[in-house]
């Protein structure tokens, strides 16, 4: 292969630089393109053909169904570490020694308190807010309590900032469940494990003990890690963007929330509860519903099967399958909704034209089977997302600000009207 790519453009020829990623990725250097040629872009809606940066924390094929954190496989992850393990991973590179991973637990431990003016704030939103409106709004305003600037040249402050937000973000996501459901606000236990504390601060009662359940914390441990990172995506690019102009770490992760929250990504695991939801209302038919999806003349389409980036079977899917029916086996959970899933899960692994068109069932649709039964509403799932997204997040902010990447300012295409002179109000 060449290395330079030959652009011709009114008859004269430009040379770009090709750039191979470690894992043979071929990509075109153009960030000289608009100098060299007087202002020649490229257009590209979506920014399916760009690369907005280099990044050495995820890799992701989705013709393959490969996923890798710092070149370990998501499978070897999720059955083998566990999700303060694989955090520590993202953000530093490496897999923690026993004695970096519990010095990790412990400082984040001691940042597990948010200033009790915090509660005032989450006072001040009337039950019926969208749960990710709310931990948004939570996430910005800790910047108000944490108002000095992190000087990213300095490893210890580097460090002390994520901490702080590993340490108090789980906090965040309880108390935004337990306003939802009029609970008293809870800080958990210290002597609990990271994911441990997360399920005791979301579903102890005030009146009764928490008993912890080991296949639970396993399933929530494993989708913890499975949504921890997944390359450049929307949420992603929103934090390294917001984070280029130097915005701090807490109101860079806020942006990202906001950007989960859309049903096209983050909200999709929500969106399939809501479609199980509307069956169930309509008499629980699968059948008649896996006939409308494969309809192109009907407007219904079937939430949680396929992915915009895997070709093949969601790698995380394989994984989480397992885990969902674990929980549910043991749970014994009688709901007809989580009967519609298995009933639609079933009929798209048999059926040629899903399996011809590799329409599998994908992450989001157990993810959202295994939110269901262990309890967690409709409406906070898409906080779990970002629960686990977390140190993809951190890990993604980190590494953009040390590597000192210009802030981010795409170009258009304008297509608007040319110049034209102003009318006074009386000749319009």
């Amino acid at each position: 292969m060449s290395d330079k790519a030959t652009l011709e453009i009114n008859g004269k020829k430009y040379e770009f630089p090709i750039v191979i990623g470690s894992e043979n990725e071929v990509a075109i250097d153009i960030k000289n393109l608009r100098g060299d040629t007087g202002g020649v872009i490229t257009i590209d809606p979506g920014y399916k053909n760009t690369g907005s940066c280099e990044s050495a924390i995820t890799f992701l094929d989705g013709e393959k169904g490969i996923l890798r954190y710092r070149g370990y496989s998501i499978e070897e992850l999720a059955e083998k570490a566990d999700f303060l393990e694989v955090a520590y991973l993202l953000i530093f590179g490496e897999l923690p020694t026993q004695d970096e991973l519990y010095q990790f637990h412990s400082d984040i431990k001691k940042h597990s308190v948010v200033d009790d003016d915090v509660k005032k704030i989450l006072d001040a939103f009337p039950k019926s807010a969208h749960p990710m409106g709310v931990l948004a709004s939570l996430t910005s305003a800790l910047t108000a309590f944490n108002p000095s600037s992190v000087n990213v040249d300095s490893e210890e402050e580097m460090y002390n900032a994520i901490v702080r937000i590993l340490g108090k973000f789980p906090i965040l996501v309880a108390w935004t469940m337990r306003k939802k459901h009029g609970m008293p606000l809870d800080y958990g236990s210290s002597s609990l494990g990271y994911v441990e504390n997360i399920l005791h601060m979301m579903f102890k009662r005030p009146n009764e003990d928490y008993t912890q359940n080991k296949i639970l914390i396993n399933a929530l441990d494993k989708l913890l890690i499975l949504h921890a990172d997944h390359e450049q995506n929307c949420s992603t690019s929103t934090v390294r963007i917001t984070g280029s102009s130097h915005a701090g770490l807490f109101v860079s992760l806020s942006a990202g929330i906001s950007a989960l929250w859309g049903p096209l990504h983050g909200g999709a695991n929500q969106a399939v509860l809501e479609m199980l939801e509307a069956i169930k209302e309509d008499g629980g038919d699968t059948k008649k519903y896996m006939a409308k999806a494969k309809d192109k003349d009907d407007p219904f389409r079937l939430m949680g099967f396929g992915h915009r980036v895997y070709k093949n079977f969601d790698p995380r899917a394989k994984i989480i399958k397992a885990a969902a029916d674990e929980v549910l086996s043991d749970l014994g959970v009688d709901d007809p909704i989580l009967d519609i899933a298995k009933g639609l899960e079933k009929e798209a692994l048999e059926d040629q034209y899903f399996v011809d068109r590799k329409l599998y069932p994908n992450v989001d649709f157990y993810s959202g089977i295994i939110y269901r039964a262990m309890g967690i509403p409709t409406e906070m799932f898409t906080v779990m997302f970002a629960l686990g997204r977390l140190p993809g997040w951190i890990s993604q902010w980190r590494e953009m600000r040390m590597r000192k990447e210009p802030i981010g300012r795409p170009r258009q295409l304008y297509t608007g009207e040319t110049y034209r002179p102003f009318k006074d109000i009386s000749k319009r």
